[in-house]
């Protein structure tokens, strides 16, 4: 077992005011973590740390090993899945949807001159299967359904075999059947030995796939709870979270939320 994510007192500050402040969070290479919070909590922010995307501004954040403002950013993001509605508006709605998860071998977002191996489109394919997008190989990008579209994403982000995978809301915006499906294939995902460690943003319970392990509840920047995930998402925890009295209840695997 290997750490992944290791922070340290991390801090991330915008316009003069802490957006992340005084993160202590660590995860290691086994690890399924969801990331809970009422709106402007951090969440994103914090994922975006993990991904290399953004540096803090305080404090210290080591990731697979590197610790960053000391490191390439660019290569270390090489071995990081992340997916985010921000990652897909740079694909071309053009782009195939099997090229739009091949090129993620190269961390691109577009084919243009890369030359790609068989063993590329074999694997790309292989990943299409595993989301159930194989028979939307050669379909445009910009034609695909919402869920689609988010399963594509996710499908990229797994594509160069990554040491940590991040998800940033991958159900948001989905309908019902779009939304259970995409859940049960990330659980499944989540639950194969050899996936890696993961990390996941969600507003709501109901969202969260079978397979985690852990969770980590937030709230005005800060890490209000965290550990197991049975543990954290408790009623009396998720109630002061979120300044509202809600029933915390699980059920099959699953986890819901209602009103007291």
């Amino acid at each position: 077992m290997s750490r992944v994510i290791d922070l340290n007192n991390v801090t991330v500050v915008r316009d003069q005011r802490p957006i992340l402040n005084n993160i202590d969070w660590q995860v290691e290479d086994n690890q399924r973590w969801v990331i809970v919070g009422p709106n402007g909590a951090g969440k994103t922010t914090l994922l975006r740390v993990a991904a290399a995307q953004i540096h803090p501004t305080h404090g210290k954040a080591t990731i697979l090993g590197e610790r960053l403002g000391e490191i390439n950013v660019f290569e270390l993001r090489t071995r990081i899945g992340f997916a985010s509605s921000a990652q897909a508006a740079h694909i071309p709605n053009s782009e195939t949807v099997l090229n739009s998860v091949m090129t993620a071998s190269y961390a691109v977002t577009g084919r243009w001159n890369e030359a790609y191996d068989d063993i590329d489109e074999r694997r790309a394919r292989r990943v299409l299967n595993e989301w159930h997008l194989e028979s939307f190989a050669d379909r445009a990008f910009g034609t695909l359904s919402d869920g689609e579209r988010k399963r594509t994403q996710i499908a990229r982000a797994v594509m160069p075999d990554p040491e940590l995978l991040l998800l940033d809301e991958p159900v948001a915006s989905l309908d019902l059947a779009a939304r259970e499906q995409t859940i049960n294939i990330i659980g499944q995902y989540a639950s194969a030995p050899m996936a890696p460690a993961m990390v996941m943003v969600t507003h709501h319970l109901e969202e969260i796939p079978a397979g985690f392990t852990h969770a980590l509840l937030m709230r005005g920047g800060e890490i209000f709870a965290a550990g197991e995930i049975h543990h954290t998402l408790t009623s009396d925890k998720i109630s002061e979270a979120f300044g509202f009295g809600l029933q915390v209840e699980h059920v099959d695997g699953r986890f819901r939320a209602r009103a007291k």
